[in-house]
């Protein structure tokens, strides 16, 4: 009995190590290649323009309850991680956006008042008006969108 475990121990150890270099090497082979630095910061601006940590998000599709959902964490999360990080004016930011989208933002901003620092809430309220505007234009722009491809 003991020698099976060791055997499957040495095994396990082998393969595990095995894999690692597999890795290794193959990170190595990906780093070394000409384009690789170019291709990271395509990837990079991409992802960037989609959804800045500390810029402003992409509306959802208000007619879309899963799409509003999502958001609305993701801007949650997003804010209290940029709060935390001490980056107040961005977490407001995307606190500003969640509470625009959210179906009761009176029981949100209740909560919010709770837990922020109080000159963070202040300036939650200053900037909550431009978030709404924005959500307004959003969904304006998107309607003339749909309103104009059922014309053609």
């Amino acid at each position: 009995m003991t020698m099976l475990s060791r055997t499957t121990v040495g095994i396990a150890a082998v393969c595990g190590t095995l894999f690692m270099g597999y890795c290794i090497y193959f990170d190595r082979k990906r780093r070394s290649a000409p384009d690789f630095k170019k291709k990271l910061r395509e990837k990079r601006r991409k992802q960037g323009s989609r959804s800045a940590p500390g810029g402003s998000s992409q509306l959802p599709d208000l007619r879309s309850q899963e799409a509003v959902q999502s958001f609305f964490m993701q801007e949650v999360q997003l804010g209290e991680e940029l709060l935390a990080q001490g980056e107040l004016e961005a977490g407001v930011e995307h606190l500003c956006n969640a509470v625009a989208v959210c179906h009761q933002p009176q029981q949100l901003l209740q909560v919010l008042q709770q837990t922020v620092p109080p000159q963070v809430f202040q300036l939650l309220l200053q900037r909550l008006p431009l978030a709404g505007q924005r959500l307004a234009a959003s969904a304006a722009a998107k309607e003339a969108a749909i309103t104009e491809d059922d014309v053609e």
